[in-house]
């Protein structure tokens, strides 16, 4: 298979990549920068650039963004879109958060139609953020959230604040997508990923420890002692393994499991909170033991009032996924941590 991996030095797209040369694939995956390519092919020395090529693509929401990068890569079969718009300050989220959001997805869905004919299935990482209903809360228990719910965030709603527009951005490029499918009839189908809060190793050669994606932040913060006094609030109760969630993704982009086309999927692994996390760090690496809250300090559990079900059936039985345990995927992440100097 011949792939069209975008944004390939983010955090999850790192592991898709990597999944996908180990089954034997060719990719070619954009990148904002040169150094970025440079690093990618350092840490693949083995692999030739007939199996691994790069595309510059510096802003995915600038019009035409991925055009050319397109028509310079024939016969491909398929594409995993993993890449979102970059930005540090989100001052305004429909013009930072949003517009970026759908125009890019839209951006590069048109480029596959007009300038790669080829591509039979197109694989986008949406979210559970474009899944949940916020205003029901965390303990809306009598609801099992599935690939058929839908945030019903509305536009006046995304602008209130940045959590809102996260959301929202990733509801609407979703959304986006499903009605460019049913517009525009593509060659192609579509499979959208859904995760909630991705926990696992870091690719060592591509992060730094202030650019840690936001749920592996939480760890982090437990092994520098910032949470000694008090754990946090968990927030978002459901998560997935990011090697998991890579592997969702490259099952999904094969255009031959028909059975995927045109479907979401809900990757999520099960429950956690951010006192599990501790727990599990405690267990499995005293030397860290110093800077963790002491079992005596408060916060980081589970609501008395219980959580929302989830259902995660289909990606189960129709891509196979088997999911990694919670203190599997903390103690990889601790190590990939220690790597780099935690």
């Amino acid at each position: 298979m011949k792939v069209f991996l975008s944004g390939g030095s983010g955090f999850i797209a790192a592991h898709v990549l990597d999944i996908l040369l180990e089954k034997g694939h060719t990719v070619v995956t954009s990148v904002r920068s040169e150094a970025k390519a440079q690093k990618i092919r350092d840490a693949h020395p083995e692999v030739s650039k007939d199996k691994l090529d790069f595309r510059i693509v510096e802003d995915i929401a600038e019009p035409g963004a991925f055009d050319n990068a397109l028509k310079s890569t024939p016969d491909l079969d398929s594409v995993i879109h993993t890449a979102s718009p970059f930005h540090f300050n989100v001052t305004d989220p429909k013009k930072d958060l949003i517009d970026p959001a759908v125009i890019g997805t839209i951006g590069i869905l048109s480029a596959i139609k007009k300038y790669a004919p080829s591509v039979k299935r197109v694989v986008i990482t949406s979210s559970f953020a474009s899944i949940v209903n916020p205003d029901k809360g965390n303990s809306w228990t009598e609801h099992t959230y599935t690939e058929s719910d839908w945030n019903p965030i509305t536009v006046e709603e995304s602008t209130l604040n940045p959590a809102n527009g996260y959301r929202a951005s990733k509801t609407f490029a979703e959304r986006a997508a499903w009605e460019f499918l049913e517009r525009e009839k593509p060659n192609f189908t579509i499979s959208t990923i859904n995760p909630p809060l991705v926990i696992g190793p870091i690719v060592h050669y591509l992060n730094d420890l202030e650019a840690l994606n936001t749920s592996n932040q939480r760890t982090r913060n437990f092994l520098q002692g910032k949470w000694k006094e008090e754990i946090p609030d968990t927030g978002t109760f459901i998560w997935t393994d990011v090697r998991d969630l890579a592997l969702s993704h490259v099952l999904a982009s094969d255009p031959t499991n028909e059975a995927a086309a045109n479907k979401r999927f809900f990757v999520v692994t099960g429950y956690f909170s951010n006192r599990e996390i501790c727990e599990i760090i405690r267990k499995n690496f005293p030397e860290y033991i110093d800077r963790l809250p002491g079992k005596e300090v408060q916060g980081g559990d589970y609501p008395k009032e219980g959580l929302y079900k989830y259902d995660n059936t289909r990606v189960k039985s129709i891509l196979g996924v088997e999911f990694r345990s919670l203190e599997e995927s903390v103690t990889d992440l601790v190590k990939s941590l220690k790597a780099v100097g935690v």
